[in-house]
Parts: C-alpha cells; sequence; structure tokens
C-alpha cells in the first residue's frame, strides 16, 4: 500500500478578494516528485434542506459564473473566520426563505472541488418552520419557492437541478 501524502515546499499568495485568496504551492509528492498546485482558500458555507407540507424550500437565482437561473437550497458563505457553523445555518434559512426551524439536524460536509479548492460546505436538515420575513443581503436576488418533493426529485432526474450542494444535501436529508 503506498504512502499518500503531498508536503508544502512553499506557498506564495497571488490573489486575497473579498470571498477567496489563492495561492500558488510547490509541492512535494509521496513518490518524491516536485509539482505546483494552485489553492484556492475559501472559508466555507453551510446548506439548508427544509420542508412545510412535502414541500422543500428552494430559492431561485441568477448564477452569473454560469449565466443560467438555478434552482438551489437555501445556502451562504462563513460571514466570517470562525463563525459558528450551525449559527450561520439558522442565519441563511431566515435570510433568504424567511423561515426559522425549531429543529436542526447535521448531515455532515462535503468538499465542494478538492482538486484545486478547500471549500468546505455543511449540510443541515431544518424541520418544525416558522415564518418570519426574509431579510436579503444588500447584492442578493433572488426567488423564495416551495416546490413538491417529488417534483424536486423528478428537476434533479431530468437535469432541471444540476447544483451539486443541493443534490449532496437532499440525498442525505432523504437518504437517497
Amino acid at each position: 500500500m503506498k504512502k499518500l501524502f503531498e508536503k508544502t515546499i512553499t506557498s506564495q499568495e497571488i490573489y486575497n478578494g473579498r470571498v477567496f485568496k489563492i495561492t500558488r504551492d510547490d509541492v512535494e509528492l509521496s513518490d518524491g516528485y516536485k509539482t505546483i498546485r494552485e489553492v484556492v482558500h475559501h472559508r466555507g458555507g453551510v446548506v439548508i434542506a427544509s420542508e412545510i407540507d412535502g414541500k422543500i424550500l428552494m430559492v431561485k437565482q441568477f448564477r452569473y459564473p454560469t449565466k443560467e437561473v438555478l434552482y438551489e437550497l437555501p445556502a451562504g458563505k462563513l460571514d466570517k473566520e470562525g463563525e459558528e457553523i450551525l449559527a450561520a445555518a439558522k442565519r441563511e434559512l431566515e435570510e433568504e426563505t424567511g423561515h426559522i426551524a425549531k429543529t436542526w439536524e447535521s448531515l455532515g460536509f462535503i468538499w465542494t472541488s478538492p482538486g484545486f479548492c478547500s471549500e468546505k460546505l455543511y449540510l443541515f436538515k431544518a424541520s418544525d418552520l416558522t415564518p418570519t420575513h426574509q431579510h436579503l443581503d444588500t447584492g442578493e436576488v433572488l426567488d423564495y419557492i416551495s416546490i413538491d418533493k417529488n417534483e424536486v426529485f423528478s428537476m434533479i432526474k431530468d437535469g432541471r437541478i444540476n447544483d451539486s450542494k443541493t443534490i449532496s444535501a437532499l440525498m442525505r436529508a432523504y437518504k437517497l
């Protein structure tokens, strides 16, 4: 059995922005080969699966990188380094859907693109919902909608929902 690891020799920050930073790292692989890794460092985020009366709470929003309107579960980035993860999930659910939940279940986490990015998304299932009011962040434009659970799974199967965090969270929430 091979011992798998990569040792960082040097790391240089080449970009530091509002949402992420990028480093260019010289690394040595476990077989001694030396190469370069460009890494996007992201502080992570949360994704929330929830439903009311058999309908899953979702958002529709235009995503600039894809140039498309996507159907997604409510989600958002951790606002600051060290932000408590459950608190971020509660904040995002209320901001995007105008609901709070009494019951929260952790569904673990996913790495979004581990070949080049450190983004780790924490997945939750929220239940016992109460409506409050939606309060989106400045610059955030989306429609909150609720879609029949069976229709959501049909949308995944036929390709109308292609957002990986949404599919992952729903798979875990409904044990599919």
